[in-house]
C-alpha cells in the first residue's frame, strides 16, 4: 500500500478556502509527515477573514503558532518566508517530493503556468514542475475564464493535478466541515496518504433492498 510522500510543501494563496488548507495541514500532521509550510500576505487576510486563525506575521512565530495549533512534533512543520531562497523548497535538491497549492489563487495558477518566480511560493512549484515530482493546485474561483481554462490546460499537460475545490454530494453531507473534508480527503487520495473521511466509491454501496 502506497503510504505517500514523508516531505510535503503545502502552500496557501489568496483565494477563497481558506479551511482547506488548514484542514490538510492538520491531516498531513496527524499522518506523521514533515510540511514545509509557505503562506502568502493574501491568503492571511483571507483566513483572517473566513476563519478565526489569525496567524503571526514572521515565519518564527507562525511556526510556532501552527506546531501548537496541530498538535506537531517539534520541527514537523517548518514555515518559510516569501523571499526565503536559501529555504529547502527553492532547490531541486532540497525540495519534498510532492506540493499542494490549497487554495490556488487564479493570480499564483497563471504565475506558475508562465514560469514566474517573484516569490518563493511560485519558485517551490517552478522547482516541483522542473524535477518532475507531483504537484496539485486547487483553485477555488467561479466562473472560470479563458486565460484560466487555458493556464489549466497547460499545467494539466504538463503533468499538473488540478484538483478544484468542487466538493460532491454522494455521501451525504451534513455539515460545512464534511464539504471540506471531501476536497481534502481528495487531495489526501492523490498523494497516496492513508484517510477516513470519505470512503471511495463503492466501499458502502448500498443494495437495492436496503
Amino acid at each position: 500500500m502506497n503510504n505517500g510522500p514523508e516531505r510535503i510543501t503545502l502552500a496557501m494563496t489568496g483565494a477563497s478556502g481558506a479551511q482547506y488548507g488548514l484542514r490538510l495541514l492538520d491531516c498531513l500532521v496527524r499522518e506523521d509527515r514533515e510540511v514545509h509550510f509557505l503562506i502568502s500576505k493574501a491568503a492571511q487576510l483571507v483566513m483572517a477573514t473566513e476563519t478565526d486563525v489569525s496567524l503571526p506575521a514572521k515565519p518564527q512565530m507562525m511556526q510556532a503558532f501552527l506546531t501548537e495549533y496541530t498538535g506537531a512534533a517539534d520541527g514537523q512543520i517548518r514555515v518559510y518566508g516569501k523571499e526565503d531562497w536559501m529555504s529547502p523548497v527553492a532547490s531541486g535538491s532540497g525540495a519534498p517530493a510532492a506540493m499542494v497549492v490549497v487554495p490556488c489563487s487564479t493570480g499564483t495558477l497563471s504565475a506558475i503556468a508562465t514560469g514566474a518566480c517573484n516569490n518563493l511560493i511560485e519558485r517551490a512549484a517552478d522547482v516541483t514542475l522542473k524535477e518532475r515530482r507531483q504537484l496539485i493546485l486547487v483553485p477555488r474561483e467561479a466562473p472560470y475564464s479563458s486565460i484560466h481554462l487555458e493556464h489549466m490546460l497547460k499545467l494539466s499537460n504538463m503533468g499538473v493535478t488540478i484538483l478544484p475545490a468542487s466538493p460532491g454530494f454522494y455521501h451525504q453531507p451534513q455539515t460545512i466541515d464534511d464539504l471540506i473534508d471531501f476536497v481534502v480527503a481528495r487531495i489526501l487520495n492523490l498523494l497516496g496518504i492513508p484517510q477516513d473521511m470519505l470512503p471511495r466509491w463503492g466501499e458502502h454501496h448500498l443494495s437495492s433492498d436496503e
